[in-house]
C-alpha cells in the first residue's frame, strides 16, 4: 500500500504546484476561455489546467511506479499525450470535432497495439471495435461533463478513488498506481478549480482524464469468475455516461448536432433548473458517482444473477431521471443564484 500512497501523494504535490504555473503560462500565450451566452463563466479564465494533471500524473508515475510496469505505462502516456495534445489544440486555435475524434481513435488502436484491448466478446474484431468505442465514448464523456466549476475533475477523483480500491483488492500494482497517480492530480487541481474556479483544465485535461480512466476501465480485472466484468467499470464511470446520453438525445430531439452544439443542457445545468446552486448540483453529482462506486464494489463479488438484477434497476432508475431530466424546460433562467467567477 505504501507505493501507492507515495504516487498519491507526490501527484497531490505536483498538481498543487504545477496548476498555479499552468495559470501563469495560459494568460500569457492567451490559452484562455472567453465569457459567452452558452457559458456561465463572467470573466475570462485561463484554460491550461489540464496540463498540470498531465505533468502530475505522469511524473508520478514514472518516476514511483515499479520499474517492471515503466514500459506498459510510458505505452498508454503515448495515446493520453496525443489525445491531451489534440485537446490543447483545440484549446487554442479551435479543431474540427471530427479531427479530434480521429485523434482520440488513433489513440485508442495504439492501445490495442500494446496489448490493452477488451477481452469479454469472443470476436477479436468485435473486441477491437469495443474497445475504440469505450476509450472516445469515456473520453469525450468527460470532456462533455467539464461544464460547471470542480464538476469533471471531482468526478474523475471519485471514479479514480474507486477503480484504485478494485485494483488494490485484487493485486493490479499497475493499475492500482494509475488510479492513484490520477487522483492526486485531479485532487490537487481541484484546489484551485472548486467554485469560484480561478483556471479550467480546458479540453487538455478532460481529454486526457477520460481517455486514462478509459484504460483503467479495461485493464481491471477480477479474482471472482462470476463477475460480470463489463459491467464494473461502466458503473464506476456510470454518472459521464449518462450526461454524454442525455445531451445526445436532447440535441438530437431538437434538430442539433450533439457534436457541434454547445448548450446549457447536461445534467449539472438541469439541476440547477430544479432550484440547486451550482455547488450543490455538483456536490449532488458526487454523490450519485460515489454511489454508483460503491454498487461496483458490490458487483466485484456478486454472481451473475445479482449483477444483472442490480444492472436492471439501475438502468430502470436511469431511464426514470433521463425523462425527468429532459422535461426540464431550459428556457427559464435558473432559479438560484449565478456566482460571477463560474465556469
Amino acid at each position: 500500500m505504501l507505493p501507492f500512497m507515495l504516487i498519491f501523494v507526490a501527484a497531490l504535490g505536483l498538481s498543487l504546484g504545477f496548476t498555479p504555473l499552468a495559470r501563469r503560462l495560459a494568460l500569457r500565450i492567451g490559452v484562455v476561455d472567453h465569457p459567452g451566452q452558452r457559458k456561465l463563466h463572467a470573466q475570462t479564465m485561463p484554460l491550461l489546467g489540464g496540463l498540470a494533471i498531465w505533468a502530475a500524473s505522469g511524473l508520478a508515475l514514472l518516476l514511483l511506479s515499479n520499474r517492471f510496469y515503466v514500459s506498459q505505462v510510458i505505452s498508454i502516456f503515448v495515446g493520453a499525450t496525443l489525445v491531451s495534445f489534440l485537446g490543447m489544440w483545440d484549446d487554442r486555435w479551435h479543431l474540427s470535432p471530427w479531427l479530434k475524434l480521429v485523434g482520440q481513435a488513433l489513440a485508442a488502436l495504439l492501445l490495442v497495439e500494446s496489448g490493452v484491448r477488451v477481452e469479454f466478446l469472443r470476436n477479436d474484431i468485435l473486441n477491437v471495435l469495443a474497445t475504440v468505442l469505450w476509450v472516445v465514448g469515456v473520453t469525450n464523456s468527460l470532456n462533455l461533463l467539464d461544464n460547471m466549476d470542480g464538476l469533471s475533475g471531482g468526478i474523475a477523483a471519485v471514479a479514480a478513488g474507486f477503480f484504485f480500491l478494485l485494483a488494490v483488492s485484487n493485486g493490479q500494482i499497475l493499475v492500482a498506481s494509475m488510479a492513484a497517480a490520477l487522483l492526486g492530480a485531479c485532487a490537487g487541481f481541484l484546489v484551485y478549480n472548486f467554485n469560484p474556479a480561478r483556471i479550467f483544465m480546458g479540453d487538455t485535461g478532460s481529454l486526457f482524464i477520460g481517455y486514462v480512466l478509459a484504460v483503467v476501465g479495461i485493464k481491471l480485472r477480477f479474482d471472482n469468475v462470476d463477475t460480470v466484468t463489463w459491467m464494473v467499470p461502466v458503473m464506476v464511470l456510470g454518472l459521464p455516461i449518462f450526461d454524454t446520453m442525455l445531451v445526445i438525445i436532447s440535441r438530437l430531439r431538437n434538430g442539433q448536432n450533439p457534436l457541434t452544439t454547445p448548450g446549457k443542457d447536461h445534467v449539472s445545468h438541469r439541476l440547477t433548473r430544479l432550484g440547486l446552486s451550482q455547488r450543490e448540483a455538483v456536490m449532488a453529482l458526487y454523490l450519485v458517482s460515489g454511489t454508483l462506486g460503491m454498487v461496483s464494489i458490490f458487483l466485484m463479488s456478486a454472481n451473475v444473477f445479482e449483477a444483472y438484477l442490480v444492472g436492471g434497476l439501475l438502468v430502470v432508475v436511469a431511464l426514470v431521471a433521463l425523462v425527468r431530466l429532459e422535461s426540464t424546460d431550459l428556457r427559464q433562467p435558473s432559479p438560484s443564484a449565478t456566482p460571477p467567477h463560474t465556469l
